[in-house]
């Protein structure tokens, strides 16, 4: 019958008209069963899919010229939220009571430990709501995720944890960096030990497209441990691989590595080096100091040692190599050393594979300078007032000098 009325261009027009909504639509709909005569709401309704009521009403507005408007948001159940007007801020009371904080760092709400059947029997207890009045746990749910109360994971936040040298620190580091930033003659390293990687076959929480076997233990006593040092400026990173402990004499023979095999002798005439104070790095560790002055000696380079304060050593650029790494190596065994080297090179940083070694070198430990030495040393230690701890000046000039005083006694 359509066929008939429309013609050829029956296709064109239902397609239209399903595109058309409100009172365009029941104008043009109320307007073809006024055209088709006797019959005409039954017919437009039975093609047109559509209910009668509409159609009645297209034939209301188009006489009166009154719009009806099509108040959607009005339609079904109200929110629970317009029956009781407070539910919402008494969950945000309930559950800003007894959200967990960081014992540690004394930090904000990390997530809340409130299960909703909990919630609930608090809302009673404690608001004096009635559990008929309430809505059930699944709504319940639903409100308490749309007020950003949503399970998750203890997240590493911002430390609040300071000392009074804190922001002086910061302050320093943001002066220095932003005065190499365009210095070709300058390169910024950040350099940082990774905890140590147990060898075995042993879960590491990650997840694999392909099977893989655990042991049910994590017993072993076997370890590797990572080194890294990052070109912050291109973001380019080294990665050490070693057996033995990562001492002073280990860090600086790794830098003296890099600085030759990137071809900086000449090329790069001061060293600005970012570290987190650690106990084989940090500005007091008599060996860690003898190895660096030699070093600023050997390749006529000026150095500044910038370390980051206190609980603050997420902030060394060198740390999120680290969370890529454990993100690339995760899903898999990491049952031999060379498996753990294998995935070190093969990881990507900034759309980078890193220059990974394994040192196979033993180094020993507790090795430290006598007093007398030491004060020797320090002298050439240009220490910033008031932050000298975390940041200090070697000039190569002055550590040719001292060490030659050195030999001479």
């Amino acid at each position: 019958m359509i066929k008939d009325f429309f013609g050829k261009c029956k296709d064109i027009v239902k397609d239209t008209i399903s595109k058309l909504k409100g009172h365009s639509k029941r104008a043009i709909l109320a307007n073809i069963a006024e055209t088709y005569g006797y019959g005409g709401q039954l017919f437009v309704a039975k093609e047109f899919n559509v209910g009668r009521d509409t159609i009645r009403k297209g034939f209301h507005e188009v006489r009166t010229g009154i719009k009806c408007e099509d108040a959607f948001s009005m339609r079904g159940r109200r929110k629970i939220t317009y029956k009781l007007p407070e539910l919402e801020e008494d969950l945000k009371k309930i559950i800003d009571s007894q959200c967990q904080t960081d014992p540690k760092f004394q930090s904000t709400r990390l997530y809340t430990r409130l299960t909703i059947g909990e919630t609930r029997k608090q809302l009673i207890g404690q608001k004096g709501y009635e559990d008929a009045e309430l809505p059930t746990n699944q709504t319940l749910n639903t409100l308490v995720n749309g007020l950003g109360y949503k399970l998750k994971k203890v997240q590493k936040t911002k430390p609040l944890k300071k000392i009074p040298e804190t922001d002086a620190i910061f302050e320093n580091l943001k002066k220095v960096h932003d005065e190499i930033e365009d210095d070709n003659t300058v390169v910024r390293l950040s350099i940082d030990t990774k905890d140590r990687v147990k060898i075995g076959n042993f879960s590491r929480d990650g997840k694999n497209r392909v099977e893989v076997e655990a042991a049910d233990h994590d017993f072993g006593d076997k370890f590797v441990v990572p080194f890294g040092i990052m070109n912050v400026k291109d973001g380019t990173v080294d990665l050490s691989i070693t057996e033995s402990k990562v001492t002073a004499d280990f860090i600086v023979d790794r830098l003296e590595e890099y600085w030759i095999a990137h071809d900086f002798q000449g090329s790069k005439k001061v060293l600005v080096l970012n570290a987190d104070n650690g106990p084989e790095n940090h500005s007091r560790r008599t060996q860690f100091v003898k190895r660096i002055v030699e070093f600023a000696a050997e390749h006529d380079v000026k150095i500044h040692l910038a370390y980051y304060p206190p609980y603050h050593s997420k902030y060394n650029p060198i740390e999120r190599v680290w969370g890529a790494l454990e993100q690339h190596w995760n899903g898999d065994l990491l049952d031999s050393v060379e498996a753990v080297v294998g995935f070190a090179k093969s990881m990507t940083y900034k759309g980078q594979h890193p220059n990974v070694t394994l040192i196979e070198q033993v180094y020993e430990t507790g090795k430290k300078l006598g007093k007398k030495v030491m004060d020797l040393y320090e002298k050439v230690l240009d220490r910033m007032a008031g932050i000298g701890k975390w940041f200090l000046t070697i000039i190569p000039s002055k550590c040719k000098e001292i060490l030659n005083m050195e030999l001479l006694e």
